[in-house]
């Protein structure tokens, strides 16, 4: 058994001790803007600041995680104030008169950039549920009620969301639409007196799903495809992201577990993840890249065989869900490879943390650890989750 009870708690030690002791204080220690608020996180290697300007999805998810860690681990009055410190940011700045939000801003809170997706809004609301929990307070709540439902009608209504494409000639759909839905109704339902209303629009994205992007004749699930589920043969239609499909696999996980182990969930789940290591995991170097060609087909990003560090974080936390919801050593065997590939890649050993962008190698790319894209959620989240996960499968033995 290779997840036997020393292992596990070898691997708690990991998470636990990475997340309380290295990832955290990296972040608390060096990207919190006292004097215009919220939290600047594009951060060298040593955690000296290389840019003021303040992405929102960066605010939601850090202050999610905070907010996250005082529900579920420790009620630190620390947590709970850093919470306060970015929904107070969000609260003041981040909204535009139209009830979206920004995408971008300066440090003292002036809008660069606004983007027609609402990826950012949906970190919102993450946000403002767990700090709802967390504080006990009701605006809150309602806050992230009100703007799931504004996400929900931007996304249902036609017309509110300008076409990326002439939807005449080329129309489609982006796995990242249900993929971000099924884990922000998650969020909120943890929180609100009806939860059964979000289970509902969590059937309907996790149907959307199976209808329109799991093609079993690729043995893959599509990133973008036709507006009735089509296969476009082009580049961006051909272009499958393991890791985004992965993370998407123990987010229905997740969903069974909520369910009492919902055998159907389970099912589509592990296949998910089945499917995407075999086109992820790269024989050769080992970590999970980041595009293929569904075709086997020559990929257009110049980056697509590069290892960012998020989809090596969604592969060990899915791997390892498998593995406690199955019982498949396969899956704990996949775990530990990932779970070895990855800390003898990424981890810093001289200033923490991690770097997020390396070469196919594992070569570092570049040595910064945070930027509009990187920040404390993917890892932080990882190590949370697995901690809990091997918890759980500890008290089982």
């Amino acid at each position: 058994m290779i997840l036997n009870k020393k292992r596990i708690d070898e691997l708690i030690t990991v998470y636990r001790d990475g997340l309380l002791n290295d990832t955290l204080p990296f972040w608390t220690e060096n990207c919190v803007d006292r004097e215009h608020g919220g939290f600047m996180m594009s951060l060298n290697r040593d955690g000296t600041l290389i840019d003021t300007d303040k992405g929102i999805w960066q605010q939601g998810r850090f202050t999610w995680l905070l907010a996250h860690l005082y529900n579920t681990v420790e009620q630190r009055e620390e947590w709970l104030e850093l919470a306060k410190h970015g929904i107070d940011f969000i609260r003041r700045y981040c909204f535009d008169d139209d009830g979206r939000m920004f995408f971008f801003l300066t440090r003292n809170g002036r809008p660069i950039r606004k983007r027609r997706y609402l990826f950012t809004e949906t970190f919102g609301v993450a946000a403002l549920a767990a700090y709802a929990k967390a504080s006990g307070e009701e605006q809150a709540k309602q806050e992230a009620i009100d703007l799931f439902a504004l996400v929900d009608r931007y996304l249902t209504t036609p017309g509110l969301i300008p076409p990326k494409n002439y939807v005449e000639n080329r129309g489609g759909r982006a796995l990242a639409i249900p993929m971000i839905m099924i884990v922000t109704a998650q969020i909120l339902r943890d929180v609100v007196d009806n939860p059964s209303f979000y289970t509902e629009k969590i059937d309907q994205c996790i149907a959307d799903v199976e209808q329109y992007f799991i093609k079993p004749e690729f043995e893959a699930v599509m990133e973008t495809v036709g507006t009735d589920g089509e296969f476009i043969d082009h580049f961006d239609g051909r272009m499958i992201t393991p890791g985004h499909s992965i993370e998407i696999a123990w987010f229905i996980l997740q969903e069974a577990k909520y369910r009492n182990n919902d055998p159907r969930l389970i099912k589509l789940g592990t296949t998910i993840l089945d499917w995407m290591w075999k086109w992820g995991w790269d024989e050769k170097y080992g970590g999970i890249i980041y595009f293929r060609d569904v075709k086997g087909l020559p990929v257009q990003e110049y980056w697509h065989d590069m290892k960012f560090w998020w989809p090596q974080n969604e592969t060990i936390i899915a791997t390892l869900m498998a593995y406690q919801l199955t019982g498949d050593e396969k899956y704990a065997r996949w775990h530990q490879k990932i779970h070895e590939w990855t800390y003898k890649h990424f981890p810093d050993p001289e200033y923490g943390e991690w770097y997020g962008y390396l070469h196919r190698d594992g070569r570092v790319s570049v040595p910064l650890k945070g930027n509009l894209w990187k920040g404390p959620f993917h890892m932080p989240r990882m190590q949370l989750q697995c901690w809990k996960v091997l918890e759980e499968l500890k008290s089982e033995m």
